[in-house]
């Protein structure tokens, strides 16, 4: 049995784990996506595989909507197709910076009386709807490394996601040899 969340357990949660953390995520989550090299947005690893541009579309429009469910109290499946104006990852990097910034803000106003609001998430489970912000940001974590994975075989530096990768220490160490 589900032991109901209390309004102020699910705005601490929010407020003190899931706000931080997500905006740490998003400049992570930016950087990824603006190393898809304009020209390889259809790259995929494999025929059954997302293109580049098609898994990061999928990050960012699913935070979109998790946060927009989390608002609504309902989770919302109705398909969410790419606009036609996202035909590269600058495009996408933009239309994701201008829609993170208003729904985190948004989620960010929640009463805790919203964020305890029980949600039936897919048939699966339910949960508080601060819950669909945790998921949220473990459903775009999982996708951005499933997009790390395809940055060098396009032929992409890969940024540094959790500490330096290969790719930013040598550009740090090249940045250190001109200053020298």
């Amino acid at each position: 049995m589900l032991i109901p969340m209390q309004p102020e357990q699910a705005k601490f949660l929010l407020d003190e784990v899931y706000l931080a953390n997500f905006k740490n995520e998003n400049q992570v989550t930016r950087k990824v996506i603006q190393a898809i090299p304009l020209d390889k947005s259809d790259y995929r690893p494999d025929e059954i595989s997302k293109t580049a541009l098609e898994l990061a579309w999928h990050i960012a429009v699913s935070e979109m909507r998790f946060f927009d469910s989390a608002v609504a109290g309902v989770f919302d499946m109705t398909p969410r197709p790419r606009p036609e104006s996202i035909r590269n990852s600058a495009d996408l990097l933009s239309w994701y910076e201008e829609n993170f910034s208003s729904h985190i803000e948004t989620v960010a106003g929640l009463t805790g009386e919203q964020l305890s609001k029980v949600v039936d998430f897919r048939g699966i489970m339910q949960l508080p709807a601060v819950m669909l912000v945790g998921l949220a940001l473990r459903h775009s974590i999982h996708h951005r490394g499933q997009l790390s994975t395809y940055l060098r075989p396009m032929g992409a530096k890969v940024p540094a996601i959790y500490g330096e990768s290969y790719d930013s220490a040598e550009a740090r160490k090249t940045a250190a040899a001109q200053k020298a």
